[in-house]
């Protein structure tokens, strides 16, 4: 990605140098495409301080974590007060606030750029979520637009999101979506093939007919490529292990929810359904032992796309609000609207979808609920026969859909106006006597019942 970022950054009329620790790996470079291009090698940082005009830009495409430290601790005594450092990789939020500190006491600008859209997106343009010190913007704004996507209105897909680490938060949230994404594609595909018995192909078929519908989306259409792709005639799918990977942005998602205490079950599960499948030889041990109880299902296409939408429908509302929530707790002033709106291009989870996102915010800006505008209420509405079909066709057949099934019991306890936490505050007083609250009297009140 830090190679194809350059390359755009030269095409949009930037002077750019160039900087590998490996120095085999700049002369590669140099020796394609970017040799064409106004565009300088070093091979030191400082001989890369020394060409950069001021104030100096550097922009980092390195390792989340330590590596990151270090390079900042290798450029800190070379920039000057006024000059700017941007983190483009995916970093934790809070390293992020950090380093905004800790640079700002040099008077050296900090901006934690979250770049989602892949290796293609960073030639041809992503979408960029950039926050930190805010002095940097009025810099790097131009850049940053200029290499951007542009969405469908000719919109850069990029905006400042906010100040210390809201950028990286909101891509953390943005990967954390992209894992329930991902999920829910792979539960239709698994439900149609197992369930149904579909070949890979006709599976392809279906996937190519819901990217011309409300499921648009970069997924859905790499989905259909995907399940097209032989090898010696067989589908290429077949042979590739079933084990999930995650780099941990998933993970910090359901974290940073749980601090917050804003659900992401979708998250979640899909986080939890990568780990289940990493161990191939313990489940295949487990199925051993247990019998392997996988039966076909008696829904049709139609009824999986619902589940598939309304799914969906919930993960964003869930990272939506996760994202309204940090912004009150951190004080970043998030613009949800505006979010969803450079998302709509560039990135991993770009969709159709995300019009609809947009136009709900621009209508009510303070949507307290996207699951409460009237666009997604009504498709809620028409989904649900269809999607509670299909997670009890997968509980019946022993097909595993967790991240149909919790989104869906999700759904089911938000609109529940009483639930069963009543005999758990009951049973907490009881043993810890750690009090409750009446629903005949005001909030905030608690009582202690002498349970013996």
């Amino acid at each position: 990605m830090g190679a194809n970022l350059a390359l755009n950054l030269a095409d949009s009329g930037n002077r750019v140098t160039v900087y590998n620790r490996t120095t085999s790996v700049t002369d590669e470079f140099m020796e394609g495409e970017a040799g064409e291009k106004d565009m300088a090698a070093v091979s030191t940082l400082e001989d890369m301080v020394k060409t950069l005009f001021k104030p100096r830009v550097v922009l980092l495409m390195v390792s989340a974590g330590a590596p990151v430290d270090h390079v900042i601790a290798a450029l800190a005594s070379l920039l000057e007060a006024g000059d700017i450092v941007v983190d483009g990789g995916n970093s934790l939020y809070t390293d992020t606030a950090r380093r905004c500190h800790e640079l700002g006491e040099r008077g050296i600008h900090f901006v934690g750029a979250g770049v989602s859209g892949g290796e293609e997106g960073a030639r041809h343009g992503p979408s960029i979520m950039p926050g930190g010190d805010p002095a940097a913007w009025p810099v790097i704004e131009r850049m940053f637009k200029g290499i951007a996507a542009k969405a469908p209105d000719g919109t850069p897909c990029c905006e400042w999101i906010g100040e210390g680490g809201a950028g990286h938060y909101v891509k953390m949230v943005h990967n954390g979506i992209e894992y329930g994404d991902m999920q829910v594609i792979a539960e239709a595909y698994d439900l149609m093939r197992r369930g149904r018995g579909m070949s890979p192909a006709d599976i392809a078929d279906v996937f190519a007919r819901w990217d011309k519908g409300r499921l648009r989306s970069y997924l859905v259409e790499i989905t259909a490529e995907i399940l097209t792709a032989t090898e010696r005639g067989e589908p290429l799918v077949d042979k590739i292990l079933d084990a999930a990977g995650q780099k941990g942005t998933g993970k910090w998602t359901v974290i940073a929810s749980m601090e917050s205490a804003e659900p992401t079950s979708l998250v979640a599960e899909a986080v939890y359904a990568r780990i289940v499948s990493s161990d191939p030889v313990r489940r295949s041990r487990s199925a051993d032992v247990h019998g392997e109880s996988v039966g076909s299902i008696h829904v049709d296409v139609d009824d999986i796309e619902s589940a598939l939408y309304a799914s969906k429908i919930i993960s964003y509302a869930q990272g939506f609000r996760l994202m309204q929530s940090a912004s009150i707790e951190n004080g970043w002033d998030l613009d949800l609207g505006t979010i969803a709106s450079i998302w709509r291009a560039g990135c991993i989870i770009r969709a159709e979808f995300l019009e609809d996102i947009t136009a709900a915010y621009a209508t009510t800006p303070n949507l307290v609920d996207l699951t409460e505008a009237p666009f997604f209420v009504d498709a809620l509405r028409f989904a649900l026969p269809g999607w509670r079909r299909v997670v009890a066709a997968a509980v019946s057949a022993g097909i595993p859909a967790p991240a149909y099934a919790s989104a869906l019991t999700y759904f089911d306890g938000m609109r529940s106006r009483r639930l069963p936490a009543s005999l758990i505050q009951a049973q907490r007083d009881y043993f810890g006597a750690h009090t409750f609250e009446r629903v005949d009297q005001a909030r905030g009140e608690f009582f202690h019942h002498d349970w013996g």
